[in-house]
């Protein structure tokens, strides 16, 4: 029987192996990965505009900026990431540091603390407003109200938009796969969905564009392939007529027509005139 010396030097060893190095906390031990590394790409004392960055998500392709949310200040920025800088350059997208309900124009657009938004594919800003019970929609020029919000209580009705009502406490997000919104209304223990556009949810870039073009490139060239191949061939190309015929030495290949008067070699010229 192995002695306790032998399982304590075990022990030693697996704690010191730096494949497994573990730290033992009041709740229990933590395992740490290695190869992870933690960098700042943003700080809010030192942009432009000081923020207290509450949460981010990327905006849609083909854009490289993202949007963040400062809900302490109920206001939401675009910036892009990550930034050489010192001074990372933001624009506020809407809100002015006041706490209110209003829709219109962005400069004029008001929220009241949220902290949960969405970004479908073409842009689109969804913003869980938990305070106003509303669920709110930014586009590129204003703001407005998709769902809650109109009798300003809490509550768990589902219908029309303007029918519905949520608690003061839920959160969405974006799926694309529904082309909806998922709401967890923690506040009344429920499941929401929001079905949207359907060009809300597919994604923007210039791959058709490109692929048309290559399509027609190819088309083109091909066009242009066969109608060398036919001048190329078109000394060379034997007829037939049904007909016997003289021996090659004594006839001028090219010019012996077929029962439509036409030689042969007009005819190949004239299918691949029509291929293209």
């Amino acid at each position: 029987m192995a002695s306790p010396i032998f399982y304590l030097s075990l022990l030693l060893l697996f704690h010191l192996n730096p494949a497994h190095q573990a730290v033992v906390a009041a709740g229990g031990e933590l395992v740490y990965e290695d190869g992870y590394t933690v960098s700042t790409v943003l700080d809010g004392d030192k942009s432009n505009l000081k923020v207290n960055p509450h949460s981010l998500l990327h905006q849609s392709t083909p854009s490289d900026l993202f949007v963040l949310l400062d809900s302490a200040a109920s206001t939401f920025y675009t910036v892009s990431l990550p930034t050489t800088s010192n001074k990372t350059e933001m624009q506020r997208l809407v809100g002015n540091g006041e706490h209110s309900y209003t829709d219109g124009e962005l400069g004029l657009a008001r929220f009241n603390k949220p902290r949960s938004f969405a970004v479908d594919f073409s842009g689109n800003v969804y913003v869980a407003d938990q305070r106003n019970h509303a669920i709110r929609k930014i586009t590129k020029s204003r703001v407005s109200t998709i769902a809650g919000g109109y009798s300003q209580k809490a509550g768990r009705t589902d219908g029309p938009g303007k029918d519905a009502s949520f608690s003061d406490d839920f959160e969405l997000t974006f799926i694309a796969q529904r082309c909806a919104l998922m709401i967890s209304d923690h506040g009344n223990r429920l499941v929401r969905q929001i079905n949207l556009k359907t060009a809300d949810c597919t994604r923007h870039s210039g791959s058709v564009l490109g692929s048309t073009s290559a399509w027609l490139l190819g088309l083109g060239l091909s066009c242009l392939f066969g109608l060398i191949v036919g001048f190329v061939i078109h000394p060379y190309v034997i007829p037939y007529t049904g007909r016997a015929r003289t021996s090659s030495s004594h006839l001028d290949m090219d010019t012996l027509p077929n029962e439509s008067g036409e030689t042969n070699s007009d005819a190949l010229l004239r299918h691949q005139k029509r291929s293209c």
